[in-house]
């Protein structure tokens, strides 16, 4: 029995189980049945809510990922390279990272008020520590032989140093960054989602609490996991494998 079929069986016994936990312990609206979720997803993109929805949660996300990639691969970077900059900002760093970005949420409000941009930016923050931290673990594991040999076929110590040396021997670090940091970004995102204007999953659980529509709830759950174990397999899992195989890190399939 291979892998998918077996996801399948696990699914069909899921919803049976489901269903019946929602028979006999009469959970009512507190938790929707199989067949309410249906509904609810039927009707959410029937009427485009969902669709708009997750349109406007994943326009808002990718900029802020890309940001955060950008400014956290970076900021690894200067940690990697000077001590100074390391045992300053980068101490800074880790506290930082231990606060929630949604603690940043009320500085957001004030900032930009209740709009994408305090959403964007809570969720940078959400992303960029992470992404920092592994760049930084990935560079400084890089041999110290690999780099004199780099530069002593004229690399330097410059961007080409960053882009053909460094960038590749740590990417082992770097992806696993850039999937945690992906996870993050989704926390942050649905969070400050959750107090903006606008559409959007987070918006959306908002609503749907008001009124008790606890199958839109649900729906709005569901749609951020498979969004997430879909950008995981079908992206970030085959770019790592392309990767670690180009590099000699994994043997071709």
């Amino acid at each position: 029995m291979n892998t998918a079929l077996r996801r399948i069986i696990f699914l069909i016994l899921l919803l049976i189980a489901w269903e019946m936990g929602y028979r006999i312990f009469n959970w009512g609206w507190k938790f929707p049945s199989p067949l309410q979720t249906y509904q609810a997803f039927y009707d959410g993109f029937t009427d485009g809510h969902l669709l708009g929805a997750i349109i406007s949660s994943l326009r808002r996300l990718l900029i802020s990922f890309v940001i955060a990639i950008g400014i956290g691969t970076l900021l690894g970077f200067l940690f990697a390279r000077y001590r100074f900059f390391d045992e300053t900002f980068g101490f800074l760093v880790v506290a930082l990272q231990t606060v929630p970005s949604i603690a940043w949420l009320p500085f957001a409000i004030i900032w930009f008020g209740l709009n994408d941009t305090a959403v964007i930016f809570i969720t940078t923050i959400g992303a960029t520590w992470t992404m920092s931290m592994a760049s930084r673990t990935g560079i400084m594991n890089i041999s110290k032989i690999h780099l004199r040999a780099a530069q002593m076929m004229g690399t330097g110590n410059g961007f080409r140093m960053f882009f053909q040396v460094m960038v590749p021997a740590s990417f082992p670090h770097l992806i696993t960054g850039v999937r945690v940091a992906w996870a993050f970004a989704w926390r942050a995102l649905t969070a400050g989602e959750l107090i903006a204007k606008g559409l959007g999953l987070g918006q959306t659980l908002q609503d749907s609490r008001s009124i008790g529509d606890t199958a839109t709830i649900l729906c709005v759950v569901i749609i951020i996991a498979v969004i997430g174990t879909i950008s995981d397999h079908l992206c970030f899992k085959r770019f790592e494998d392309r990767i670690m195989t180009r590099y000699g890190l994994h043997s071709a399939k």
